[in-house]
């Protein structure tokens, strides 16, 4: 199955959860991202704003705050197709873009450098267990990935997880799977291959 077909699907099995469903698996997933050892070390943080069907981020955002880490939000640069991290220190720092994603305002806001972001929770629609993704499309955050010295994980639902996800390239693993159902450590099972 190619990586279309199979975003399609695993997005439509996204959808179909209830609303009670999504906050009870989201909560459970932001609750080991929080007690993570590489949340709890990061000073800075990049993550994107989600949206429904995705892992609710919003509540990771709330507690980086709360905690005095620093948020950075990407801001994509369609022309290149690349993308600038930008600190928010209120959701007022941001605006709806196409597609209905919110991004940073740049007038209100400062580009954080990668090496400064410690944590960077990279978003995706399938995840194999060896930590390769396929993405919104785009590739945005493979580009972005290519030079990144921090640490790199995601969230996902169980559902979202494959046996198989069709490998290019170019494309950046993450080191770690954080799912309702508990933590995949992707770094590790790449290093028995």
């Amino acid at each position: 199955m190619g990586k279309l077909t199979k975003r399609k699907q695993i997005l439509s099995n996204m959808k179909d959860m209830d609303t009670s469903e999504y906050a009870s698996k989201s909560s459970s997933i932001v609750k080991l991202l929080l007690a993570s050892e590489e949340y709890c070390k990061a000073e800075t943080i990049g993550v994107t704003i989600s949206r429904f069907p995705e892992v609710d981020t919003i509540s990771i955002i709330e507690a980086a705050w709360k905690s005095g880490k620093k948020v950075a939000v990407p801001k994509c640069i369609s022309s290149t197709r690349e993308m600038d991290f930008r600190i928010i220190t209120s959701f007022d720092d941001l605006e709806t873009v196409y597609m209905d994603l919110r991004e940073p305002v740049i007038e209100r806001t400062e580009t954080v450098e990668k090496t400064a972001i410690d944590l960077q929770i990279v978003p995706g629609v399938v995840y194999s267990d060896e930590g390769y993704r396929i993405g919104f499309g785009g590739g945005y955050y493979d580009r972005y990935l290519t030079d990144y010295p921090g640490e790199r994980l995601s969230l996902a639902f169980k559902v979202q997880t494959a046996l198989n996800v069709p490998v290019e390239e170019h494309d950046i693993p993450v080191n770690k799977i954080i799912t309702e159902n508990g933590v995949i450590q992707c770094r590790m099972l790449r290093e028995r291959i």
